[in-house]
């Protein structure tokens, strides 16, 4: 993924874009699972939102977890309401890139995702990930109950222990209540299902995450894949 002026600060309120009131169209249905990509959400399923870098090869490490019921990639965290992707790589809309995973908690846990996202990026570079240099490639979890924030603040400080014993940096991944997730341009949704080939620039640190071992149904750890 390709970026403009790879800013590295976020935008204050005066210096954000303005956005727009018009939600972006997205597909009724996933790529490859075949459910809903957007909301309502069947009775019991639960929504938490991740950004590991760039979003395409984020989301399908999640659409190929057990227990994820459905997927989907936009912008989030930052102040431009409905962004397009060009408004985001600017810099100028305070967004990282995120994905959106609707996931069934009798069948996988919250905390295996959250073992999924530390172990698939590397949360210690700040606002880039690899090659991908920008605001919106920075590490975030963003929660949508009390019980997914302090769980989220626990993983770090798990996850934490972990990099430091293995002589790694120190995690740079923001962790906040979720804010409103804009849904992503058509042709970024399930994109590596459509172009198999297509730029996958996940990276991990090689240390495993010791949480979530415990869940409902196994999660094996997805491993990321090249480009």
């Amino acid at each position: 993924m390709w970026t403009i002026g790879n800013k590295l600060e976020l935008p204050t309120a005066d210096e954000a874009l303005k956005g727009r009131a018009e939600a972006m169209r997205v597909p009724a249905t996933h790529e490859v699972l075949g459910t809903p990509l957007t909301g309502p959400w069947p009775a019991g399923v639960e929504v938490a939102s991740f950004g590991l870098g760039c979003f395409w090869g984020a989301e399908r490490v999640f659409w190929k977890a057990p227990g994820v019921y459905s997927t989907a990639v936009g912008y989030q965290g930052g102040q431009t309401p409905n962004p397009t992707y060009e408004e985001t790589c600017s810099g100028h809309t305070g967004h990282t890139e995120a994905v959106l995973v609707a996931y069934d908690p009798t069948k996988t846990s919250y905390e295996a995702l959250l073992k999924l996202f530390w172990e698939n990026h590397d949360p210690t570079q700040g606002m880039r990930q690899g090659n991908d240099v920008g605001t919106q490639y920075r590490s975030a979890v963003y929660t949508t109950s009390e019980a997914q924030l302090s769980a989220a603040k626990a993983s770090r400080e798990t996850f934490q222990t972990a990099l430091t014993q293995a002589g790694k940096g120190t995690i740079s991944t923001e962790i906040l209540p979720a804010g409103p997730f804009y849904y992503a341009e058509p042709y970024h949704q399930q994109y590596l299902h459509k172009n198999p080939n297509g730029y996958c620039g996940l990276g991990g640190t090689g240390v495993s995450c010791p949480i979530g071992l415990d869940v409902p149904a196994q999660v094996d750890v997805v491993q990321p894949s090249g480009s």
